[in-house]
């Protein structure tokens, strides 16, 4: 069955990963489930463990790693329930090859995770193929 409510918990700075959560956000409304876009200084991991799915986003910080202030604790905790849930990943770069986003993937599914999609990253601000992507995501969980 579709899930009822698609959480879609980021991390930003200079808003390009927020813009790809609101898309990840709008695909899912689009597939018919509600979206709940949301900072990841304003929610716990603990309100994700209960659901099916959902997606989490982090721009690449300094060498290809997760931000370590907020993003990096979190998905600690979030690791600890990851098996079996549906997880889509995505967020902007500045430079580098993306290789923040193919570790990141690794360890979900070292965790047990199932992938909702190929993590959806890119350069700078999304344009529109990664928008889709996002959008795709988003109809990706919501199924």
């Amino acid at each position: 069955g579709k899930m009822d409510t698609v959480y879609v918990v980021y991390w930003s700075q200079s808003g390009n990963t927020q813009a790809m959560a609101e898309a990840v956000g709008a695909g899912a409304e689009a597939a018919g489930s509600k979206a709940k876009v949301v900072s990841v200084s304003d929610v716990s991991a603990d309100e994700l463990k209960d659901l099916k799915g959902f997606a989490l986003g982090c721009p690449a910080m300094g060498s290809e790693e997760l931000e370590d202030s907020e993003m990096e604790p979190f998905v600690a905790e979030v690791e600890k329930f990851a098996a079996g849930k549906t997880i889509g990943l995505f967020g902007s770069y500045g430079w580098g090859d993306g290789e923040w986003m193919r570790n990141w993937e690794e360890q979900c599914i070292a965790d047990g995770a199932v992938m909702a999609s190929e993590g959806v990253i890119c350069n700078e601000a999304p344009d529109d193929t990664a928008t889709e992507q996002c959008v795709e995501l988003g109809k990706a969980l919501a199924s």
